[in-house]
């Protein structure tokens, strides 16, 4: 059974990353590189879903980096009341073999940082994302040229 749970909770995430993550397509510009303003909306693809989700694509060193944050189902928790799934793409392809690293700063200044784990095209983690305020997403990603990229948005 231990082998089963995580390939039913792969399928289950791809399923519900497959029902609510249609992108809206559109150009825009970015200049929030590292993080050091607030995030004004400027990615290139923004988009709220109904029910909490929240998809955020965003452009960091010539990659497309798909920002995913979704109330956690119950059972499908991954150490938080959400989970911060990211997508990082190279000319529409996803990368998947980087190494990579989250950090979130809550409302309050409080920061917590862990890594992702691979789940299919898709790393992923759970925070405890549910209290008022902006949260501050951020990532640090090592390509396999052995360069690292940094970025991030604000949730919600």
């Amino acid at each position: 059974m231990k082998q089963k749970k995580p390939l039913i909770l792969a399928l289950g995430l791809a399923g519900m990353l497959a029902a609510g993550s249609a992108v809206v397509a559109g150009e825009g510009h970015d200049h929030d590189k590292g993080m050091k303003h607030d995030d004004h909306g400027h990615g290139m693809h923004d988009q709220k879903h109904a029910g909490g989700m929240f998809l955020k694509k965003k452009e960091i060193d010539g990659y497309t980096v798909s920002f995913h944050v979704m109330p956690a189902k119950k059972g499908m928790e991954h150490g938080g009341s959400h989970n911060l799934m990211i997508k990082i793409e190279q000319n529409g392809k996803a990368l998947t073999d980087v190494k990579i690293n989250s950090k979130v700063i809550h409302p309050d200044s409080k920061a917590e940082t862990k890594p992702l784990m691979k789940m299919g095209d898709w790393y992923m983690n759970g925070y405890d994302l549910g209290h008022d305020g902006k949260h501050q997403l951020m990532i640090l990603f090592k390509t396999a040229d052995g360069k690292k990229h940094k970025g991030g948005v604000y949730y919600p």
